[in-house]
């Protein structure tokens, strides 16, 4: 059994304290990995320090042939990380197949918007003490950058963090989730053959508690987080001066009114609800239905949720796989449960099948349930009637997450109401608010976080903007 080093300024390194990976469907051993102590920590932080050094200086054409050769180097290996994410993860094969292609995407548009940091012409002269002075404003990469990668999907949201650091001429530290470290580790090594100077990367497995402190260091410029939202908000207060960004969880509504294409927006909302067991920061989680087509929407919902094929992830066939692990599954049940006991129903669903949480969805809920409040991050939706579109928006809104929500209707002034009226970081119009495409702004307020991601996006948060003024009118 291959037992993987960490990566601590490009050079691989073997430490005495090795950590299991295990398959989530049968719990068995698929891999070792090598864990960072606080030594090898200072190491990366130092490393990158010096790697910064060399990123910052250059040329953006560098920088982008790196990123393209980092997406060739994706999709040449496409194969084997789609294994790995089966493995490492529980992801069902065409899951882990289409989060490959989406880091491939997220590289390559890297690749493309290392090109376009743009800067701006300001005209100084309003009045005639300033005649002559012009300034130009620029974008300069901010230093040695921190990102944390959750277990969802441990090879694109880490391409997320590493591909925009690069390209915005920052070194780039990877602490990946300690269940799913293998892909941040092959994604570290594809850097590093694209042609990243080999201080610029490192990929850090460790405990959690035990990077808090990479957080503290002032040495790191950027921490880019991806988690839960008690570890990340934590993060952020011990960070001290550095940026931070957080993407953090959710419980995403997805509002159904009588005008929408009803069979569309049913086989999004159970794409949505229960695509990677429900294990999603926008999964569909709260489903909101016009009460005179409510009936029939559910129905359709819960025969829809009964076809779907449960199971061994590396069943091409399946479309619902395992949970990450035995604890988040139990977190998960018992949220269920205590629904339950206060007077909802589940439709279908709500048992486990071996390792795996069976698709469920719940009707009779109240707001103040916690399969509403909180985040289930499970393959759990709750199916809500209402009459009035604003009473829905006002449902849609209750709660401290503001992620993302989807709106299905023709009506493009409720439309335009819910995009004003909504507090999230994004509203889809006719489909689930789990869609992401990787080039667009992706983000939350309030408890959900703060900064965006998205190629594009994320150079802005990883540079700073730095003022040239000239004067060309000067006295003798």
């Amino acid at each position: 059994m291959k037992t993987y080093p960490v990566i601590i300024g490009g050079v691989r390194r073997e430490t005495s304290e090795v950590a299991e990976v295990r398959f989530p469907y049968t719990g068995e051993v698929y891999a070792r990995v090598c864990q960072a102590g606080p030594s090898d920590l200072d190491d990366a932080v130092s490393a990158s320090v010096r790697g910064f050094q060399k990123t910052r200086r250059l040329s953006s054409f560098e920088r982008s042939r790196i990123l393209s050769n980092l997406a060739d180097e994706i999709r040449a290996r496409a194969v084997d990380l789609t294994e790995v994410l089966i493995m490492e993860g529980g992801k069902t094969r065409k899951f882990a197949a289409a989060e490959v292609s989406r880091a491939e995407v997220t590289a390559r548009t890297s690749a493309e918007e290392a090109k376009r940091i743009y800067g701006e012409i300001i005209p100084l002269d309003w009045s005639s003490d300033t005649a002559g002075r012009t300034g130009y404003l620029r974008r300069f990469p901010i230093g040695p950058v921190l990102g944390v990668v959750p277990f969802n999907f441990p090879l694109n949201l880490a391409c997320h963090k590493l591909a925009p650091a690069l390209a915005a001429g920052n070194s780039v530290i990877l602490k990946p989730a300690s269940a799913t470290p293998l892909s941040a580790l092959l994604l570290g090594e594809m850097a590093l053959s694209a042609g990243a100077p080999p201080e610029s990367v490192s990929v850090v497995p460790c405990p959690g508690a035990r990077a808090e402190q990479l957080a503290r260091d002032p040495r790191i410029s950027y921490l880019s987080f991806t988690g839960s939202c008690t570890v990340g908000w934590h993060l952020r207060e011990v960070s001290g001066r550095k940026k931070v960004s957080l993407e953090l969880g959710g419980n995403a509504a997805a509002i159904i009114h009588d005008d929408a294409d009803l069979d569309f927006a049913v086989q999004r909302i159970v794409t949505g609800g229960f695509t990677n067991a429900g294990q999603v920061c926008i999964s569909v989680q709260r489903v909101l239905i016009q009460r005179n087509i409510y009936e029939s929407a559910v129905d359709r919902i819960v025969a829809a949720t009964k076809n779907l094929v449960v199971g061994d992830p590396r069943d091409p066939a399946c479309d619902v796989g395992p949970m990450i692990d035995g604890t988040k599954t139990s977190e998960a049940l018992e949220k269920v449960q205590e629904a339950i006991g206060q007077g909802a129903r589940v439709l279908t669903g709500g048992t486990l099948k071996g390792r795996v949480f069976t698709p469920t969805v719940i009707s009779g809920t109240t707001p103040d349930m916690r399969v509403n409040r909180e985040e289930v991050f499970a393959p759990v939706i709750t199916v809500i009637p209402y009459d009035d579109f604003n009473e829905a928006v006002r449902i849609a809104n209750t709660g401290d997450y503001g992620l993302q929500a989807g709106v299905f209707t023709q009506d493009i002034g409720r439309i335009l109401s819910a995009f004003e009226e909504m507090d999230v970081g994004g509203v889809i119009a006719n489909d689930i608010p789990t869609f992401r495409v990787d080039q667009m702004p992706y983000g939350g307020v309030r408890a959900s976080g703060t900064g965006r991601e998205g190629p594009r996006y994320a150079i802005e948060e990883m540079t700073e903007p730095r003022l040239l003024v000239i004067n060309r009118r000067q006295q003798n």
